[in-house]
């Protein structure tokens, strides 16, 4: 049976997914009556993400969620907190790791002991990257789907990055609580997201954008690296799922079945954007860089009937194209600083 709840907290919620989930909660829940979007506004974090939506619903706290007295105060009043803060850019953290360390783990100890002290619910966004990489398909026996070639709940933890291994340990935080104090919590490990509000530092708005500026498209490497490709639409529908019916203490993976190389997403978007599918230079490889993810989604979607309907990645590739080039006045200001840094680092 679902558990009704009217005030949710959302960390990061004037990020990407953060937002998108607020605006997804607006347009679908009515009965969530109040949302407290708590966001630090770092560089990824962005109020207009969230402008236009009604003030006396969506109330902005600027705050850090490492605040004790501030998340304290705030999680009182609160029936779920659904946690999407967190430094998340790889490349980021290779060169500098410590806010990782501090918004990740001490951020998240911080959110699970309000929680813990007011018996409220708990939701926590991780990642797929804690599960290190997978061998590329082509290396793979028979290219085939056995055991082992895609990330289950039970996978083992193998994280390579600053970012993966601070969210990894974020994970084993909330499971120790569960077991060590009851906490009431889930955690959710979802595939790489794409869709509108990302920030242009990541791969494909980076792409999108690039091309809208004039500016050629990067690839890192040879560009066989694979991620696992999920709408965030889908995303936040998963999540409000496992909110409402999913079993405490149990940790549900998000995908869509998104499997495209690096290579294919960027040829893809040029072909979308009329551009020759060849429009494009190589740069050198992310150190650590992963070679693939993949997630097997089988259990929330058997446990509790979840299904992608972004099922069309080019669809959705589609949309996300529309939104960059309709919405330029949201990005067009910090394009040039974002060039800026990653050529400063060669790529």
């Amino acid at each position: 049976m679902k558990k009704a709840f009217k005030n949710i907290i959302v960390t990061g919620g004037c990020g990407f997914i953060g937002s998108n989930f607020v605006h997804f909660l607006v347009n679908h829940h009515p009965e969530v009556e109040h949302i407290t979007v708590l966001d630090k506004l770092t560089y990824a974090g962005n109020p207009a993400n969230i402008a236009g939506l009604p003030k006396d619903k969506v109330e902005l706290v600027v705050g850090d969620i490492c605040d004790k007295d501030l998340v304290d105060k705030l999680v009182s009043k609160a029936d779920a907190v659904v946690h999407y803060a967190a430094e998340s850019h790889n490349d980021n953290s290779l060169i500098d790791p410590t806010p990782f360390i501090k918004t990740n783990i001490e951020g998240t100890f911080t959110l699970i002991q309000a929680c813990r002290k007011y018996d409220v619910r708990y939701h926590h966004i991780s990642t797929d990257e804690v599960y290190g990489d997978l061998p590329l398909r082509e290396d793979l026996p028979g290219h085939g789907e056995g055991p082992g070639e895609k990330f289950t709940p039970d996978s083992p933890y193998r994280p390579s990055s600053p970012y993966s291994s601070s969210k990894a340990s974020s994970d084993l935080l909330v499971r120790a609580w569960v077991r060590s104090f009851g906490l009431r919590a889930t955690i959710s490990n979802c595939s790489n997201n794409y869709g509108p509000y990302q920030h242009i530092e990541k791969f494909i708005p980076r792409q999108i954008t690039n091309i809208l500026s004039g500016t050629r498209p990067k690839l890192y490497g040879s560009g066989k690296n694979v991620r696992d490709w999920i709408h965030t639409n889908d995303h936040s529908r998963a999540v409000w799922d496992i909110l409402t019916k999913g079993k405490i203490g149990e940790t549900y993976l998000i995908g869509a079945d998104g499997e495209k190389n690096n290579k294919e997403v960027l040829e893809m978007i040029l072909e979308l954007m009329g551009q020759p599918k060849d429009a494009y230079d190589h740069v050198k490889d992310r150190p650590g860089h992963d070679l693939r993810y993949a997630i097997d989604a089988t259990k929330i979607k058997t446990e509790l009937g979840w299904q992608p309907e972004f099922t069309d990645f080019k669809k959705g590739l589609q949309h996300t194209i529309d939104w960059y080039t309709q919405h330029e006045d949201w990005w067009k200001d910090e394009k040039a600083a974002v060039e800026a840094k990653y050529a400063k680092h060669g790529q």
